[in-house]
């Protein structure tokens, strides 16, 4: 079997976009979490705003005196012309006291990079996700909750907006499931020594068990963890899994490309 070739539909981007994060002390979580609502209901397709709660790092962009306190942050990117975006982030750049700014124009490709450093290699890992139709109120006050019950310095929740362009398409239009999501929320754990696994892993279980209540149901598969049987790879596809099954038996009855989140032939194959 060969991939013959493969069609991409590009789309320009940059080189230069105005994007980064800010950060604002956690006794101003309230007052951020419902500006992000406003925030992501009305924002433009070239804009987005990625919310984390976590404890603040010791970044040189963050202020030294909130280093290791909570904080909620807003990770954004305006992909559209940069004039545009400075006028358009200017309401969020002003708003309250933050205590790191580091949303400028920026290269594209830097913008990538953005939170590398805070995922080095050689820490314990360990996550839990769902897709949810829309940012309400009472998720972000349960997420907000569990954020000041971290059981590591790293670990931190994370909200992705999807809605836009994505959910515009027919669900049978690509593999991609759920499209109708409004969310993905990513619950990571992050720490340094074995012993610590049980605190950590139950932390992000128990913040999952209290967010499994928005869910749409289904899930982002690159946020599936190994523990996350073929159950949960259903629910990431939705509707188009069946489909998914049928090419896998036409094109690898063996089953030989499972390395991954594995969608197995039928039976007999």
């Amino acid at each position: 079997m060969a991939v013959t070739g493969i069609e991409y539909a590009l789309h320009p981007v940059g080189p230069e976009i105005v994007g980064g994060a800010i950060a604002w002390r956690g006794d101003q979580t309230a007052k951020l979490l419902e500006l992000y609502r406003e925030l992501v209901a009305s924002a433009p397709p070239e804009l987005v705003y990625v919310l984390g709660m976590r404890l603040a790092p010791s970044a040189p962009w963050i202020a030294k005196e909130a280093h290791g306190k909570p904080i909620v942050a807003l990770f954004v990117c305006h992909s559209g012309k940069p004039e545009d975006g400075e006028r358009q982030l200017a309401r969020v750049k002003s708003f309250g006291s933050p205590v790191g700014d580091v949303v400028q124009r920026r290269p594209y490709a830097s913008q990538q990079s953005l939170l590398d450093a805070t995922q080095p290699k050689g820490r314990r890992y360990y996550w839990k996700s769902e897709y949810v139709p829309s940012v309400t109120a009472g998720l972000l006050d349960v997420l907000a909750g569990h954020a000041t019950r971290l059981a590591s310095p790293h670990s931190a929740i994370l909200v992705f907006p999807l809605d836009g362009a994505l959910g515009r398409l027919p669900d049978d239009h690509s593999a991609v499931g759920n499209r109708k999501t409004g969310a993905v929320v990513n619950v990571g754990a992050s720490w340094e020594k074995a012993q610590d696994d049980d605190a950590n892993v139950e932390w992000a279980r128990a913040a999952w068990r209290d967010l499994r209540r928005f869910s749409t149901g289904g899930t982002y598969v690159n946020f599936l963890t190994e523990e996350e049987g073929d159950a949960r790879i259903h629910d990431a596809y939705g509707s188009n899994y069946d489909r998914l099954v049928e090419v896998k038996t036409r094109w690898d009855p063996a089953n030989v490309f499972r390395a991954n989140k594995n969608i197995a032939p039928k039976a007999g194959s």
